[in-house]
């Protein structure tokens, strides 16, 4: 008998950088790829109980942190239970038996055009055309074979649907990467947990973000991650998702409690282990 395997919800295709992402994190275990249209959607597949956990893209080291999908998060009923940093390494990718120089049009993410700008000015013929995502760029490609024309992505998306490397390597800085996180429902507490998003609401008068950061320093809590959204309907109101790490016998929870006495709102995101920045190496 087959086993069941863990169905991953993702933005896009197999063979697009959140594919590669679901098997890094998911490696060793027999995950199926449940494609998704947009972010949004991945949220609806979970609700929907049409997929067990979702990949989700939250920032990247050039094109900087996904706002929507801040959120996204943070409407949801939904937790982080974990993250994975993965390398963005941009290729681009066309049918067989042509010139870079002939491109007249390149089909790919807006983010991954983002991350590419620098070598695609290079290219004043070449018209950046966004798409929903790298893999089904190349995928549209490969079926409608298009001439002149040529997609950003992964060197697997190549690989898959048929293209030719006509470069490799074109993001702007070397060293691209993405954080991406897993998001699932409610469970109980990680053990060895290290991370934990959470989200503050703060009074809006001088000095007031400041108490609540100090209340940390105590606890030598490191925040690695201040991000400020704006809350819909509350003019000049933000909500901040903080990203906070600790080591072991750190008493995380009581640095937690002290920031709560100093805030107007507050929800916890997700506790879980951080995700091994060596990935990006891979």
């Amino acid at each position: 008998m087959e086993l069941k395997r863990t169905r991953i919800g993702i933005q896009g295709i197999g063979g697009s950088f959140h594919g590669l992402a679901a098997y890094q994190y998911f490696e060793g275990q027999q995950i199926e790829i449940v494609q998704c249209d947009s972010f949004k959607k991945e949220f609806d597949a979970l609700s929907q109980s049409e997929c067990d956990w979702i990949v989700v893209a939250i920032e990247n080291t050039l094109a900087g942190s996904i706002l929507t999908n801040y959120t996204l998060l943070e409407n949801s009923e939904f937790q982080i239970v974990g993250e994975t940093y993965l390398g963005v390494n941009h290729c681009l990718m066309a049918l067989p038996g042509q010139k870079i120089e002939e491109f007249e049009s390149v089909f790919s993410h807006p983010m991954a055009l983002l991350q590419c700008e620098d070598f695609l000015s290079q290219f004043q013929r070449m018209a950046s055309v966004e798409k929903k995502d790298t893999a089904s760029s190349a995928k549209e490609i490969a079926e409608k074979k298009l001439m002149k024309t040529a997609a950003i992505g992964p060197k697997g998306a190549a690989e898959k649907f048929g293209l030719e490397i006509y470069a490799s390597d074109i993001q702007t800085h070397k060293l691209n990467f993405t954080r991406f996180l897993i998001i699932g429902p409610k469970e109980k507490e990680v053990e060895g947990a290290n991370k934990a998003s959470i989200v503050l609401q703060i009074e809006d008068k001088p000095g007031s973000l400041q108490q609540v950061l100090e209340t940390f320093t105590p606890f030598e809590i490191n925040l690695t991650k201040i991000q400020s959204i704006p809350i819909i309907g509350k003019p000049h109101a933000y909500s901040f998702h903080f990203d906070l790490e600790w080591q072991p016998n750190t008493p995380w929870k009581m640095a937690i409690d002290a920031a709560k006495q100093k805030i107007t709102g507050f929800k916890n995101l997700g506790v879980y282990k951080r995700g091994n920045r060596s990935d990006i190496v891979k």
